[in-house]
């Protein structure tokens, strides 16, 4: 998968070169794979799947990437205080980050993020669940009841990631109810810091979250093109890479 993120299309020759395997093994391996709905094959090999409503479970999202969202939490964790509070939603890579906020101290974080919770329970963070509904599929808490708790509180950061971004579309997301709670998180906050990897860029999916302008500041693992380059500056958004 780190390959497909990379290339977009693999090749069974070339994988089979490389892995030090059969042909058939990769055949095998890339079937295995689209009936997960991430590839779809083709003549030779595979293409990443990139249906706008592709919606990946969390437990295999966390293994995507891992390298650049460890990269990404890096980056980024200089930009969180002693005392801040946070909004942060149910992504992999939010997950990275917390990770690296262990020493902060006085942390206080709104999660819709059951791994989250979950896994920080006996940290020193001050953790506050929204509440609400349930979606197992990317253990997020959604829902009405999720966003009235979000709506009692402001805070100094939202932290979210998205699905793909896109000058003109914005931020997006593979499913509504996801979508819904990261943008009432942005209203919530002083600032919002977007944590999306290189792969991310110039990709549609199915909802909108919100316009890029919103946000304040973007992490990201490399460098992006001269046209995104100028179009973060005229925005006034903060590049971190």
């Amino acid at each position: 998968m780190k390959l497909l993120n990379q290339h977009q299309k693999v090749y069974v020759q070339d994988l089979s070169k490389l892995f030090d395997v059969t042909d058939e093994t990769i055949r095998r391996d890339l079937e295995k794979l689209e009936q997960q709905n991430l590839v779809k094959r083709c003549y030779g090999g595979a293409v990443i799947n990139d249906h706008t409503s592709q919606d990946i479970s969390f437990l295999k999202r966390i293994d995507i990437n891992n390298s650049n969202k460890v990269y990404i939490a890096k980056k980024a964790e200089h930009l969180i205080n002693d005392g801040d509070t946070l909004m942060v939603d149910a992504s992999t890579t939010c997950l990275a980050l917390l990770r690296y906020l262990k020493d902060k101290k006085d942390l206080t974080i709104i999660t819709n993020s059951i791994r989250l919770i979950n896994e920080f329970v006996n940290s020193d963070f001050k953790i506050i669940s929204t509440g609400g509904e349930l979606r197992a599929h990317s253990y997020a808490l959604v829902g009405t009841t999720a966003c009235e708790t979000i709506k009692k509180y402001y805070v100094d950061t939202a932290i979210i990631s998205c699905k793909a971004l896109d000058m003109k579309k914005g931020l997006m997301e593979s499913n509504e109810p996801e979508s819904i709670i990261k943008r009432q998180m942005i209203e919530q906050a002083q600032k919002s810091i977007l944590l999306a990897d290189s792969t991310k860029f110039d990709k549609t999916a199915f909802t909108k979250t919100c316009d890029l302008a919103e946000i304040d500041t973007i992490v990201t693992d490399k460098e992006p093109n001269i046209e995104w380059f100028d179009y973060i500056k005229e925005n006034d958004i903060k590049l971190i890479y």
